[in-house]
């Protein structure tokens, strides 16, 4: 079973966890509509990504 030759010194640990962090969401502002969205998603709203028509539009009657 492998055993650790040397004790690690909180240095070292915390350099080791530096990249552990949560990162931030990335939040844009829709260029069509205005309205904040996560950036390289699909606007679920429009179903347009990259300027195209990915997803088409629901209509509330629709099931």
């Amino acid at each position: 079973m492998a055993v650790p030759k040397r004790k690690t010194s909180p240095s070292k640990r915390n350099m080791r966890r530096s990249h552990d962090s949560i990162k931030s969401v990335n939040i844009i502002e829709d260029k069509e509509s205005g309205e904040p969205r996560l950036s390289h998603r699909i606007d679920l709203s429009t179903g347009i990504y990259k300027g195209r028509q990915i997803l088409k539009k629901k209509n509330k009657n629709d099931n």
